[in-house]
């Protein structure tokens, strides 16, 4: 009963849909060869380098964060290659499981479930590589699993520190447009992200950026098929070769409009935006904390994603709580992902199309949920949320 009306999806991806973006996107399908399409694609390619801070080169995928994994690593690999991966997740174990079944060699450095990883041990690492066999570093920025937020810069440092040639790859597929990523003055050399998260669009478009040194690589790379091969999407001496086939001519439309929301806000206010909200959750976290389970999965505020919160309760509870909001107040909330046992792990996405009341509803109907189940908690959370949001 009391979960009709307008349905909240606070899950860490596919976040809100804005009305501007859906109403942009309902309409039939354009001449995909020439015109208004044609057009609107040159506009996307300025607006995504700026919401990734970087002037280099910018290439669309139809295609899921998955999608630009493969994209990122056949561009400027070849079979027998090594990368290092840093892993603070779910997600970064998949991009190494990406590089391993396309015949790359990989090393992977463990950091748990709940820290950032440490620079110094990476670092560490492509000293010891004295042949130079690791070709780049697979950074995970914000691992949607566990909501860990890594040092991009930091390993940057690591890698001129080390005095090591290998690229540095940061996926931001869940913090880019939420979450401060700079691509340039933190040195990544490639960055991927999709369009289902802080670019608050549906599923179904994937993007890389990436700078000269990368484009050297892809000139040695063997591992390139005509698909995935950036250079035609990136400077097509024809329209088709932006996607190799049809355009995603509504999904460009939504693309468009959200990058015009991101480009009115100002992106550092979004970035300030999505802080503020995150600190309100963190507070309610806590709270519900002091006289119960539920924990945040990262303990140091400062390695916390501000696009989502990952927290623990007891097995099962977790999703009996997410279970609860769904079907009575109408709030979903994200499965555990990657941990165990999975029922002891929720997750709140807080990305992209939200704002107060939508983080302060949700909490709300957490704080229901916990009193309806039974779950021990500390009381104050709601008031401790709404602070917050009053100091902003």
């Amino acid at each position: 009963m009391l979960a009709q009306g307008r349905s909240y999806l606070a899950i860490p991806g596919p976040s809100v849909v804005p009305d501007r973006v859906l109403r942009a996107m309902h309409r039939a399908s354009p001449d995909i060869y020439e015109g208004e399409i044609v057009d609107l694609t040159a506009t996307l390619i300025p607006s995504l380098r700026a919401v990734a801070a970087t002037r280099h080169k910018a290439a669309i995928y139809i295609g899921n964060g998955h999608a630009a994994w493969e994209a990122s690593l056949v561009n400027v690999l070849s079979r027998g290659d090594r990368v290092l991966v840093p892993l603070c997740g779910h997600f970064g174990r998949g991009w190494a499981g990406v590089a391993q079944g396309l015949g790359l060699e990989v090393e992977t450095i463990d950091f748990g479930p709940s820290a950032p990883f440490d620079p110094a041990r990476i670092e560490a690492a492509l000293r010891a590589d004295r042949d130079r066999r690791i070709k780049a570093v697979l950074a995970v920025h914000v691992d949607t699993s566990t909501s860990v937020r890594s040092d991009i810069a930091g390993a940057r440092a690591a890698l001129d520190a080390a005095g090591h040639p290998a690229l540095l790859m940061a996926d931001c597929v869940a913090s880019l447009g939420c979450d401060r990523f700079e691509m340039d003055a933190w040195g990544a050399d490639v960055t991927l992200a999709a369009s289902q998260k802080g670019l608050m669009c549906p599923p179904g478009l994937a993007f890389l950026w990436f700078n000269d040194r990368a484009a050297q690589a892809r000139a040695r790379a063997s591992l390139v098929t005509p698909y995935w091969d950036w250079v035609g999407r990136a400077d097509p001496d024809a329209f088709w070769r932006h996607w190799f086939g049809t355009a995603p001519a509504q999904a460009l439309y939504g693309l468009r409009e959200a990058l015009d929301m991101i480009e009115e806000e100002g992106l550092t206010n979004v970035w300030a935006r999505h802080a503020t909200l995150a600190r309100a959750v963190w507070a309610a976290a806590e709270a519900w904390g002091q006289g119960g389970p539920l924990r945040l999965n990262v303990p140091d505020p400062q390695a916390r994603s501000h696009a989502i919160t990952a927290l623990g309760l007891g097995e099962g509870q977790a999703d009996a709580l997410r279970r609860w909001t769904k079907a009575t107040t109408g709030v979903t909330l994200g499965i555990g992902l990657g941990r165990e046992p999975a029922s002891a792990f929720f997750r709140i996405g807080h990305m992209g199309h939200v704002n107060a009341h939508m983080v302060l509803g949700a909490l709300a109907s957490l704080d229901a949920g916990l009193k309806a189940l039974a779950i021990p908690h500390g009381d104050g959370a709601l008031d401790a949320a709404a602070r917050v949001v009053a100091g902003a």
